[in-house]
């Protein structure tokens, strides 16, 4: 495969498939939440990590971590109690946010603990290397399956991203339709009251005898 194709190759997979990785510290009795917007079908992958503040020996119980990854409707895809390290992996029912967060429990004295934190998803998610190991194939045949999955990604991502166009319209046709019912109801509510006034300023007037 020629250097411009591979070149294609690494800059889609970049475009259609996120990485994810931090490091970031988190106090006792804190909560700390990282979202990402991923699309329906897509595969994700996670690991995270607390790192030990004593080096050769067992992360202490004040290092130790409750983490949750939820789906945009709240469907729980992974939980962890009271641990210091986990990975989790499956493929998104529904597309939105998802969201994984990582809970310190209160603590005396309180502790600050550091966390190494990757998440990736669609293209990136798969571990490419395990892949052509198993396989025994040849390299062009390994960067074809990845170019292959890419367009696939990039098929389903425009799909995806014309459902997401035909859902603002739909909002901007509803939206547009409420602000008419509203400002005709409004210029109603305007001419009553005018009316109104005038009808009383009338009678007023007719009662002090000045028209």
């Amino acid at each position: 495969m020629s250097e411009s194709n591979l070149i294609l190759v690494l800059t889609l997979v970049f475009m259609f498939g996120f990485v994810n990785s931090m490091r970031f510290e988190i106090q006792s009795g804190h909560t700390k939440c990282i979202s990402e917007d991923i699309k329906a079908n897509a595969m994700t992958v996670g690991k995270y990590s607390v790192v030990n503040p004593t080096e050769g020996y067992p992360v202490p119980d004040s290092h130790k971590l409750t983490v949750r990854v939820s789906s945009p409707y709240g469907n729980n895809y992974h939980t962890g109690d009271h641990v210091d390290s986990g990975n989790f992996a499956f493929t998104a029912s529904e597309a939105g946010d998802y969201t994984a967060c990582f809970w310190a429990p209160e603590h005396k004295p309180p502790t600050t603990m550091t966390v190494e934190f990757e998440w990736k998803t669609g293209v990136a998610a798969k571990d490419w290397s395990k892949v052509a190991k198993k396989g025994q194939i040849e390299v062009m045949e390994f960067e074809l399956k990845k170019l292959y999955d890419t367009v696939q990604s990039i098929h389903d991502e425009m799909f995806y991203l014309r459902e997401r166009e035909e859902e603002m319209q739909e909002l901007n046709r509803t939206t547009n339709a409420k602000m008419t019912t509203f400002s005709f109801l409004s210029i109603m509510v305007c001419l009553s009251v005018a009316g109104l006034q005038l009808w009383h300023l009338k009678s007023f007037f007719e009662r002090k005898k000045l028209l």
